[in-house]
């Protein structure tokens, strides 16, 4: 090796060697910082890619599980208002065959009949109570050959849809009217035939929308293991290993120290060209 105060090749390889370092130690302190060994494209423009691409289909999942909760909680309303309307007919069923009986008095029909006529009062009331965030599934308000629908994958490609039932009086469903009346015999024969129709019609609309609940509830829970299986696979691809980390950055404050030594060493090798100067004198 040759000795010069111009060039000193040990101390630009012991330089270079130390910021090679230094540069493995930034990497390291940013993969503990942020916990990601890839936190950037430049990291892996590969892989970094493909975790971007999943983080977006999580926060689409995050959209679906919204829609999935919103339809929910409009089918909870709903069942529990058709449960209240389907207890309510068998009242009023009680009220109607109590009214056939030819023995009564006057009194006692008139009596009976207001208690009807309550019920299908309260019957309305419940109906259109039956409301989560402007949403009526049970009383007609919406079009029922368009029903409702709600999101069901992270590309909006396919949905689930929530069929509407009117339970309200005058429907299809329940064949009972506002001004329905036992105050005869004969009105209560009539309404008991179209009253016993409209309990079988809508027990069957309330099991329908009970169906409906549970399939909505059952794809609400995959959507939640989708989206924990996504996460899970993003962290795959992208997080940091600390223990090694933790072990690396060790390794490498042990070697920055000797690095730092070696330069020092290096930088003193010019000052031998003085001692061969000074012997010569």
């Amino acid at each position: 090796m040759t000795l010069s105060v111009n060039t000193n090749q040990p101390a630009l390889i012991a330089l270079q060697n130390l910021n090679k370092t230094n540069d493995e130690m930034e990497g390291v302190q940013s993969r503990i910082n942020t916990g990601l060994a890839i936190s950037s494209a430049k990291d892996n423009a590969a892989i970094w890619s493909i975790a971007q691409d999943q983080r977006a289909d999580r926060a689409a999942l995050n959209a679906v599980k919204m829609s999935l909760d919103r339809a929910t909680s409009i089918t909870d309303v709903a069942l529990a208002a058709g449960e209240s309307v389907s207890d309510l007919l068998t009242q009023m069923r009680e009220k109607v065959v109590a009214a056939k009986d030819t023995s009564l008095s006057t009194s006692s029909r008139t009596a009976l009949n207001a208690d009807f006529q309550g019920l299908l009062k309260n019957l309305t009331q419940v109906v259109n109570s039956a409301t989560f965030d402007g949403a009526n599934i049970i009383n007609g308000s919406g079009s029922v050959t368009f029903n409702m629908t709600f999101l069901a994958d992270a590309d909006a490609a396919t949905v689930i849809t929530l069929k509407l039932q009117n339970l309200s009086l005058s429907s299809t469903i329940n064949s009972l009217v506002a001004t329905d009346a036992i105050n005869t015999q004969t009105l209560a024969a009539s309404v008991l035939a179209r009253l016993d129709a409209t309990m079988t019609r809508v027990n069957q609309a309330v099991g329908s929308i009970g169906s409906q609940a549970k399939q909505i509830e059952a794809h609400n829970t995959f959507i939640s293991k989708l989206n924990d299986v996504l996460e899970t696979g993003v962290g795959n691809l992208v997080d940091a290993d600390m223990a090694k980390e933790s072990a690396r950055l060790q390794a490498l404050q042990v070697k920055q120290q000797l690095g730092a030594q070696a330069l020092s060493i290096a930088n003193q090798a010019p000052q031998i060209i003085l001692s061969l100067f000074n012997g010569g004198g």
